[in-house]
């Protein structure tokens, strides 16, 4: 009964450091133990212990003292910086690399390594991987970050976290990622990009929330990762929706023309086809092959395509025809009013969204009534590392006991 007991209260104390957690994270401005109190239902005598161990463990730390509307001034509580990270990783068809990020939400270290992937294998990319991580763990380390772990973003099919089933763009089909030195070291979880980059979009969600962002934590939203290919992720009340199959959301493999051309998924007219980044290079005769999945090629593009180049701007218009088409589609079909849009097209400015808004009035049911909000990431580039990073702290989040040392639990 003695065990079970115990096994009951590191749960339940599990669960309330998580919850304080999660609420500090989740909040624009700086929160005092009273308000933490008043926020998630918990006594002040919990509250006072819960932070006594995060702050023993160095995970928050007293911040300034803020004015009250009654009583003495409360001391607000800040997320420590310097002590927790954890490594987003990310392999794509145009390199690879990674991003060591805190709870603060911090990029502390990060690298990417442009190369033609269709030259490298499978085994050969996770050891270059590996080998730049490993350089990265031992500077966190002399720098006393506590490492909890990482996650990885793959262009492709990915189930439990730990199998690629299918990259087309890769090549890659049925790889056990499981038996790869980085992936047991840091006890890696691998997830599809576009899925990863709609966590980076999302505030609080493992870091600390910025006052600045567009976005809430619990809204609704349409992920539109816009890279060499096309990716998708749809985030319902703040959660990702993966799907039976764990490839909800995959918005680029949504047919436009029947008689269109043929993706590399081998179905024939997708949106990826016309509005990937290798796609929409190649049709405005730019580059092929794998000259056209280098961001060089996409910096003529925009050049030519900002100069009036007819044949780039003839490629663009039907990309952005193809877009609105999938858009509206994926509206209708949702009835959720964000949509965000990431990657190349991100470049092209906000003209863009204004365009597409302005387009989709004829795609979307009653939108007379209806206010779609298009919008460009507030996350910048490679926000699939960004959101891998985000995922790897968040098994802290939700678990912090698996993590804090029980020295901080004693005191």
């Amino acid at each position: 009964m003695s065990a079970l007991r115990s096994i009951n209260q590191d749960d339940l104390r599990n669960h309330n450091l998580s919850v304080v957690l999660d609420t500090i994270l989740r909040s624009v401005e700086p929160m005092t133990r009273a308000e933490l109190a008043r926020a998630t239902g918990l006594t002040k005598a919990t509250i006072s212990l819960l932070v006594q161990i995060l702050i023993s463990s160095k995970v928050l730390h007293e911040a300034d003292s803020v004015s009250v509307h009654y009583g003495r001034p409360g001391t607000s509580l800040a997320v420590s910086v310097g002590s927790f990270c954890a490594f987003g990783l990310q392999i794509n068809t145009d390199g690879y690399g990674f991003a060591a990020v805190d709870i603060n939400g911090d990029v502390i270290d990060e690298q990417w390594v442009d190369c033609d992937m269709e030259q490298l294998t499978a085994n050969e990319v996770f050891d270059n991987l590996n080998n730049i991580v490993i350089d990265s763990e031992t500077k966190a380390r002399e720098l006393g970050y506590v490492i909890l772990g990482g996650a990885l973003a793959l262009p492709g099919v990915v189930i439990d976290g730990s199998i690629l089933l299918a990259s087309p763009n890769l090549g890659w089909k049925n790889l056990n990622l499981g038996r790869y030195e980085l992936v047991k070291r840091l006890n890696v979880f691998a997830a599809n990009e576009a899925n990863l980059a709609a966590i980076a979009q999302i505030p609080g969600f493992a870091t600390q929330r910025k006052n600045n962002s567009i976005m809430k934590p619990s809204d609704s939203f349409i992920y539109i990762s816009t890279d060499i290919g096309i990716g998708g992720a749809v985030v319902r009340d703040g959660h990702v929706v993966y799907g039976e199959n764990g490839f909800a959301g995959e918005i680029g493999h949504v047919s436009v023309s029947l008689d269109g051309p043929i993706c590399r998924c081998g179905r024939r007219g997708c949106l990826e086809a016309f509005a990937g980044r290798r796609a929409l290079v190649e049709t405005a005769r730019i580059a092929s092959g794998c000259d056209a999945t280098k961001i060089e090629a996409v910096n003529v593009l925009l050049e030519r395509w900002k100069s009036g180049d007819e044949i780039v701007v003839s490629a663009v218009d039907k990309a952005v025809e193809a877009l609105v088409s999938v858009i509206g589609s994926a509206v209708n079909l949702l009835d959720i009013n964000t949509v965000i849009l990431g990657g190349i097209w991100q470049r092209f400015g906000v003209g863009l969204t204004q365009r597409i808004s302005k387009e989709l009035t004829s795609e979307v049911l009653c939108s007379e009534a209806v206010n779609v909000r298009v919008l460009m990431s507030e996350v910048g580039g490679r926000s699939a590392l960004l959101g891998a990073a985000q995922v790897a702290l968040r098994r802290f989040i939700d678990k912090p006991l698996d993590y804090i040392e029980q020295s901080s639990i004693d005191e």
